[in-house]
């Protein structure tokens, strides 16, 4: 495609999730349901939520006209994941679709995709390679997509949140399909990211609309497929796409663990994920998001800089970034804590 062309694809995408959010922000609008705030929000008054449909369609438009340019069977799969994800969240966004239902259809939109030959078949870090069996290998990536489907389901709790970590992480990926020659990845992420992006505009803090189950989900099937589609093609490792996604990865995944450590219902709702107790800390939306954006930028420069560097470069990135975390983590919760007790006394 010439640079026009992709661009005029990137505009598109935008264009048609910014007008499509804008539509949706009205509360008297077709698909609008209010979200009124409940036990696990951060927000204090109702705001509609819905558009991440606009997202969807924005993402879907250009997928048809991706496909106008390549043939490929893996479009016409993920499309299919897509569309599933997507509806069973819109009606649980509607009418509150039980959990095991929600998640049957998360396992089927993951296993035809997989079918495909999307199965991570082994795992690199940097400097060793697993090499796993053909059942292990399907359970992880299975266990992978579905689990990063409801992270990011669980990581939707703030203004402008998951739609940043979709235009950063997308964006990041279209970045290394464009330097790995791979068009049709490249450009898919470009749409993504745009769309994204196109959302961001009204929902960035103060929100005027949240993207809800329909976006969330949707978002975090997509970072799997895409994560399991780069890693199989060659355009990075799988680490790094996790790296990429790791200001959700990481938080989502420390923050059930501990939950389960405490013996806690972990499908109950909370407000324990480190991005919220900063909230309630006093930081608020808007310097919370700010901050979190930058951890993203900074993740997603590290995975750009460091995809084919030699492997004491990667060594060294990823030990960085594991150490970021913990002590991001443990400054947080100190943080938290005395603001708690603060208030107390």
């Amino acid at each position: 495609m010439t640079p026009l062309v992709v661009g005029a694809f990137a505009v598109a995408a935008f264009a048609i999730s910014a007008w499509f959010t804008r539509l949706f922000c009205n509360p008297a609008s077709a698909v609008s349901v209010l979200d009124h705030p409940n036990e696990r929000s951060l927000h204090d008054r109702a705001v509609p939520r819905g558009g991440g449909l606009a997202i969807l369609l924005a993402i879907l438009a250009g997928g048809l006209g991706a496909a106008w340019f390549h043939s490929a069977a893996g479009l016409a799969v993920m499309a299919f994941g897509v569309v599933l994800v997507g509806s069973v969240s819109f009606l649980d966004d509607r009418y509150s679709i039980p959990p095991l239902h929600r998640l049957l259809a998360h396992v089927i939109a993951v296993a035809v995709f997989l079918y495909q030959g999307y199965v991570l078949e082994s795992l690199v870090i940097p400097g060793a390679s697993l090499d796993w069996s053909h059942g292990v290998a399907v359970a992880f990536s299975l266990l992978y997509c579905v689990w990063l489907i409801n992270l990011y389901n669980f990581m939707d709790g703030m203004d402008g949140f998951a739609g940043g970590m979709a235009v950063s992480g997308f964006g990041c990926f279209a970045v290394m399909g464009w330097l790995a020659g791979d068009e049709l990845f490249f450009i898919m992420s470009l749409v993504i990211a745009s769309a994204s992006a196109g959302f961001l505009v009204f929902n960035f803090p103060p929100a005027r609309i949240f993207m809800g189950d329909v976006g969330s989900s949707t978002l975090g099937f997509l970072a799997a497929a895409f994560s399991l589609w780069g890693a199989r093609t060659g355009i990075f490792p799988f680490w790094v796409a996790v790296l990429v996604f790791s200001p959700f990865i990481a938080d989502a995944t420390v923050t059930l663990v501990r939950r389960l450590m405490r013996r806690e219902k972990i499908w109950q709702a909370h407000k324990t994920h480190y991005y919220q107790r900063l909230v309630q800390a006093g930081w608020g939306h808007r310097k919370t998001v700010l901050v979190e954006y930058a951890i993203m930028l900074g993740c997603g420069m590290t995975a750009l800089a460091v995809v084919h560097a030699p492997v004491g470069w990667q060594v060294a990135a990823l030990a960085g970034w594991v150490l970021f975390y913990f002590l991001f983590f443990f400054w947080v919760s100190r943080f938290a804590s005395r603001h708690r007790k603060a208030r107390v006394s």
